[in-house]
């Protein structure tokens, strides 16, 4: 668990990766931390203090060849920078597909880690955040702030 200036973030790890990180916290009273769910809450803290260093313990989440992709993607916006929706589509090299990929996105289990919360509507608008769009503002001026990169007035 990180206590954050947005809340409170759950880290779920097996031995081997990080496979959830959420700002829902359902009760799960068989959830241990361990090692890797430490590191990774250190680097989550980290992240927040204003250090824009790569996350590197290891993650990993289920999902579909397709949803793999997407998340591959967003894995390569920089720290500090967003892009559209219509703009990822052009990266995975399907321009049709904004709104399967906006879904992909939305099932990210990764909160931060890999970064949705960098992808935003063509006219700038901020659209779809599972954590809330207060948290994805808050997520990209906090990033702004640290870059002196991006956005920094965000629309609604």
């Amino acid at each position: 668990m990180v206590h954050s200036p947005i809340g409170e973030i759950s880290i779920y790890a097996s031995d081997n990766a990080v496979f959830k990180v959420s700002f829902h916290h359902p009760p799960n009273p068989t959830l241990r931390e361990n090692e890797l769910s430490h590191h990774a809450a250190t680097e989550l803290s980290a992240y927040f203090d204003g250090s824009p260093q790569p996350f590197t313990f290891p993650n990993q989440q289920d999902g579909t060849q397709f949803q793999q992709s997407v998340w591959q993607v967003l894995k390569t916006i920089p720290y500090g920078t967003t892009i559209s929706y219509a703009i990822q589509s052009l990266q995975l090299g399907n321009p049709l597909a904004i709104r399967a990929i906006a879904s992909a996105n939305g099932k990210n289990d990764l909160a931060i880690i890999v970064p949705c919360h960098r992808v935003i509507g063509s006219s700038g608008k901020l659209v779809g955040f599972a954590g809330g769009l207060w948290r994805k503002h808050w997520l990209l001026n906090h990033e702004h702030e640290i870059s002196q990169q991006g956005q920094l007035q965000l629309k609604f």
